[in-house]
């Protein structure tokens, strides 16, 4: 699918071919029906900045007094120029042009000084919106649920971050400031014009609406077609993302030719779309700029034979000209700004479409508080639930159980049985359909889930390593620890050996992913953050499913030292861990079907015994 039938499919409605030179009698047709009821529809995204902009007021209002300074200087100069005209020509001329041209390097140096503190201003305050804008998007990804993350591409989340924002950063740094600037000077110069001659002022503001209506009808389209542009490009961000990140797995099955020609397709979609939007603009700004530079040659046309005539001075056909070319100026830059701030509105809309987005998960209005010390009792009473990607497929369904404090409980069962959803539920992830889960006495949907997740490690299958030194991934799972502690911690978790060895010791980065770690390694790290947390409920996912026969022996000491003090789930598959567990649930297609030590379990003969022969003893 091309880019402009992604942009017909979201909007509904047929948009000019890329091999089809838009023109402005179609565009300006097509967007005047609708500019009465929708007057500032298109650059709402960019109002809703507002807030953002009130944190510095006091920067804007100095911004603000630069702006009209530098107007000011500038409406002066054609002044001066008429003065110079008029009165320069005569046996005091010599004197009169000295007075006017120091007059004139006074209103310049005043203007070059302003123009700069305008830059200044603007372009920091701008910097320091994106950051904050930035800064709140990204608070706002870790408070959503993990049901916004099923559906969401990584590749485009990033891309709104940094590419949206940058947009934004354009418009409200740059853009938005030579736009007031224009429009102050376009306002001033029309004033002057005026004064200056209102004959002529009558012939040129009849131009105006022939400027005006095409500017208006087109920001609408080339907001849109920027949108898709940003879209296209998140596209193929979120592709590379996807394959940068399983980059050995593509070398492993030499699917290089086929990665590289999906991206290709990807860019190419982006460049197409980029480029249409690029020609609407252009289209824009040629129409405008044709529009308002024949409007003043016409004028000048006009005034030569007024000069003629006597009704004008040749100085202030001068000044008129001038203050004519300003205005025309004005509005030829506002044309081009008016496209960027289109785009950046566009830009705008995808970023607060994330920000509208409401976490599934929140804390109560009045959260209850848990028991101190907490204890690590977990309770599950009849819980059922189904993933929200398919909601008609239960997960687990009628799941009771309870867990005392101190007790290790082994979650066995085949691939699909719910096991890890159990994890998801009691971590809050997500709430189930039916039944209560409870933490210490204390319904989890009654208290604050940060909470609930404070008192819990986790050992994930897939362990998570970032791209940070060791001691901080440790230390992840308790800031404020010491580096004694985390040490200690890599001790329990015979991580220090191999840490050591890395080159600069707790300090060396472990890469993106962890990837300069084996597999076995990254779990190590991973226990060692858990063991750090101290939590009182342990939830160890295969824990120790990455590690070598020898790695395993001395993790499992270091966990079974670590879950004697603490209630602890585990799923597993390797007989060494469930053996050392006080009780066995057996899960099947999301129910408990049996629960007993690995004695009772084996000697039922059911499926738990099924699964020790088959996975633990390997017949």
């Amino acid at each position: 699918m091309s880019a402009l039938e992604r942009l017909e499919e979201r909007h509904g409605e047929a948009l000019p071919r890329p091999d089809v030179e838009p023109t402005a009698a179609s565009v300006v047709e097509a967007e005047l029906a609708e500019l009465p009821a929708k007057g500032t529809a298109r650059l709402r995204p960019l109002l809703a900045l507002a807030p953002y902009v009130a944190r510095y007021r006091g920067r804007a209002l100095l911004a603000l007094v630069a702006l009209t300074v530098a107007a000011l200087t500038t409406l002066l100069v054609p002044v001066a120029v008429r003065r110079m005209i008029d009165f320069g020509f005569t046996p005091r001329g010599i004197a009169m042009i000295n007075s006017y041209f120091s007059v004139m390097i006074a209103v310049v140096a005043v203007l070059a000084i302003a123009s700069a503190s305008r830059y200044y201003l603007v372009m920091t305050i701008g910097e320091r919106i994106v950051a904050d804008l930035r800064r709140d998007v990204f608070a706002h990804l870790l408070s959503l649920s993990p049901v916004f993350f099923d559906s969401a591409r990584s590749g485009e989340l990033i891309s709104r971050l940094t590419a949206d924002t940058t947009q934004i950063k354009s418009a409200v740094g740059a853009s938005v400031s030579i736009a007031l600037r224009n429009l102050m000077l376009f306002i001033g110069a029309t004033a002057m014009m005026v004064i200056t001659s209102p004959r002529l002022s009558g012939l040129v503001l009849l131009a105006i609406p022939l400027i005006v209506l095409p500017l208006v009808a087109f920001g609408r389209w080339v907001r849109r077609l920027s949108r898709n542009a940003q879209d296209t490009l998140a596209d193929a961000s979120a592709y590379a993302s996807e394959l940068v990140g399983a980059m050995r797995t593509v070398q492993a099955y030499t699917g290089e030719r086929l990665a590289d020609a999906r991206f290709s397709g990807e860019v190419e979609q982006a460049y197409e779309a980029a480029r249409t939007s690029t020609r609407a603009r252009a289209v824009l700004t040629a129409i405008i700029i044709f529009i308002v530079f024949t409007s003043v040659v016409f004028i000048l046309w006009i005034g030569s034979r007024d000069v003629l005539t006597g009704t004008i001075t040749p100085g202030r056909l001068g000044q008129f000209v001038l203050y004519a070319a300003f205005a025309a100026a004005g509005l030829g830059q506002l044309s081009e700004v008016w496209g960027e701030v289109s785009a950046a509105s566009g830009a705008a809309e995808r970023l607060f479409e994330i920000l509208a987005v409401k976490p599934e998960i929140t804390p109560p209005t009045s959260p209850r508080a848990l028991p101190r010390p907490a204890r690590g009792d977990v309770s599950f009473d009849d819980v059922s639930f189904a993933y929200p990607s398919r909601p008609s497929v239960p997960a687990i369904e009628g799941v009771s159980f309870s867990v005392r404090p101190g007790e290790k409980v082994a979650i066995v069962g085949p691939s699909g049985a719910g096991k890890s959803t159990l994890f998801h539920l009691l971590l809050r992830f997500y709430d189930p359909a039916r039944g209560a889960i409870s933490f210490d006495g204390v319904p989890i949907k009654s208290a604050d889930p940060k909470l609930v997740r404070a008192h819990i490690a986790l050992v994930p299958q897939d362990s998570v390593v970032f791209a940070a030194s060791a001691r901080d991934n440790i230390r992840f799972g308790r800031p404020e620890a010491s580096d004694a502690e985390v040490e200690r911690a890599a001790d329990l978790a015979h991580a220090t050996e191999f840490i050591r060895r890395l080159p600069a010791g707790f300090e060396a980065p472990l890469g993106e992913r962890g990837v300069t770690l084996s597999g076995g390694q990254r779990q190590r790290i991973a226990i060692a953050r858990a063991i750090l947390r101290d939590a009182p409920l342990l939830l160890l996912d295969e824990a120790t499913s990455s590690l070598d026969a020898e790695s395993e022996t001395l993790v499992q000491t270091a966990l079974e030292e670590l879950m004697r003090h603490r209630t602890t789930l585990v799923i597993a598959h390797r007989l060494a861990t469930v053996l050392s567990c006080d009780r066995i649930l057996v899960l099947d297609q999301g129910r408990i079907v049996e629960q007993g030590t690995h004695t009772s379990l084996v000697a039922a003969s059911g499926l738990y015994a099924r699964l020790a022969r088959l996975q633990f003893e390997g017949v």
